[in-house]
């Protein structure tokens, strides 16, 4: 999946003329975390985060009444060097960067023009859907060997029982490293027939493993 696919493209920005207040109207009439501030010469110079502004704004328990930080342009509080993607770049990719640079946003920039935002809360929504937890179902999870195939032995049984997949993801086993754990969302609120398919066919259920429960 491509970034164009998911960002936002109507994209609220500021130039880094504008002023603190400029900033934090913006922010709470859109309930906005980030505003990336452009140039009409150079495009994308920065970005401003709603922690850029508490950490330049008075707080409210503050003894501080220096009103003119307000009129401080953005130009002073912003963040340079932003890191920014593409959108042709992949979701994937950058999941990664938010999680290798601890970031909130991802301007998305195409000619040297701002074209998109991305942000955590979108990757957020976006694994909602993928993983399919948002329907109606159940989670199977089962450890399987690491070998090649695997994968449609195990999609033999869903075959065989006529139920359906709506996502599957793949970790690695934290006990032993030539296994893998698939975790298997499917299309149904008793998934207990497929249960006992699988492990009759020689596969290890580790949830549901509820003790006490005869599955």
């Amino acid at each position: 999946m491509l970034i164009e696919e998911i960002m936002k493209r109507e994209v609220i920005s500021l130039s880094p003329e504008h002023t603190v207040r400029d900033a934090l109207t913006i922010m709470q009439e859109n309930k906005i975390r980030h505003l990336p501030i452009v140039s009409d010469a150079k495009g994308l110079v920065g970005i401003v985060t709603d922690r850029d502004l508490k950490e330049v704004v008075p707080s409210l328990y503050s003894d501080s009444r220096d009103v003119t930080v307000f009129k401080k342009p953005l130009s002073e509080i912003m963040t340079t060097n932003t890191i920014s993607g593409h959108p042709m770049d992949f979701v994937e990719e950058a999941a990664v960067i938010f999680y290798d640079n601890q970031i909130g946003c991802l301007p998305i920039v195409s000619n040297g023009k701002l074209v998109g935002i991305l942000t955590e809360t979108d990757l957020l929504y976006k694994y909602i859907e993928l993983t399919g937890v948002h329907q109606p179902g159940s989670q199977i999870e089962v450890r399987v060997p690491n070998i090649p195939g695997i994968l449609f032995e195990v999609s033999k049984v869903f075959h065989e029982h006529k139920l359906n997949v709506l996502s599957v993801l793949v970790y690695p086993d934290k006990e032993n490293e030539n296994n893998k754990i698939l975790v298997i969302r499917v299309k149904t609120m008793n998934p207990l027939n497929v249960i006992d398919g699988l492990r009759k066919n020689g596969f290890e259920v580790l949830w549901p493993n509820v003790p006490g429960i005869d599955l």
